[in-house]
């Protein structure tokens, strides 16, 4: 079977994709929390993480003897798995076009963004809204992603027939899930129809039981918290 090493499900945007794909699509896994305590060398988190994989990070897959780091590289084996396993799941678009479309949102995404990660950090349970329009305000950079951010889902949208942004749920969505929750978490203003998008992947049932389950964490951890003390 699949295993899944995960971060905290209110802190982990990374962990959040992977699990969100497994979950949506029903594919059997068993999830393993290596909680947060720490990102120094010497916490519990960067031991147990670097006994799975060089870069001590999560989420990570184990499947037998394989160990697969990197989300990204975990959403093309999970696609490869269920093609495999559960042919009737597609996790990629599966019109050719649509589908090398969805993988550079996903790259575009994968290492892009850095104002909106670094200034907005994922925290489900959080609200947040003043922080969120003092940092749009700000921020040039926020603002600059929070733009290219609706352009992408509205071109990806209008091109497709819905109700995500490819026709069925995929691997881009489940991408686009922790940004979901730092827009809604920092209140940061959205035109309606990608405002109605979103509350469509944040309902869909991966990202449902995600955020179920962060909000059941009740965790404070205050090196993941640059703008609360206490929950």
């Amino acid at each position: 079977m699949l295993k899944l090493y995960i971060g905290n499900k209110n802190y982990s945007s990374w962990s959040m994709r992977p699990w969100v794909l497994l979950r949506h699509f029903a594919i059997p896994f068993e999830e393993v929390v290596l909680r947060f305590d720490g990102f120094e060398p010497g916490s519990r988190f960067k031991q147990a993480a670097r006994r799975l994989s060089p870069v001590a990070q999560v989420p990570v897959l184990v499947h037998g003897d394989l160990v697969v780091w990197d989300t990204l590289a975990i959403a093309e084996y999970l696609a490869e798995y269920a093609a495999e396993f559960f042919p009737e799941q597609a996790l990629w678009p599966r019109d050719q076009a649509a589908r090398a479309r969805a993988r550079s949102l996903c790259a575009e995404m994968h290492s892009g963004f850095a104002a909106l990660r670094g200034a907005c950090p994922m925290n489900i349970e959080a609200a947040l809204p003043e922080v969120g329009a003092r940092v749009l305000a700000g921020q040039p950079g926020v603002a600059a992603d929070l733009a290219r951010l609706v352009a992408m889902w509205r071109d990806a949208l209008s091109a497709s027939d819905g109700p995500f942004l490819f026709g069925d749920f995929s691997v881009a969505d489940a991408y686009f899930a922790p940004v979901a929750a730092r827009l809604r978490t920092y209140a940061l203003p959205l035109p309606d129809d990608v405002a109605a998008y979103l509350d469509r992947l944040w309902a869909s049932p991966g990202v449902a039981a995600w955020v179920h389950e962060a909000l059941a964490e009740q965790d404070f951890l205050d090196f993941e918290e640059p703008y609360r003390q206490r929950r």
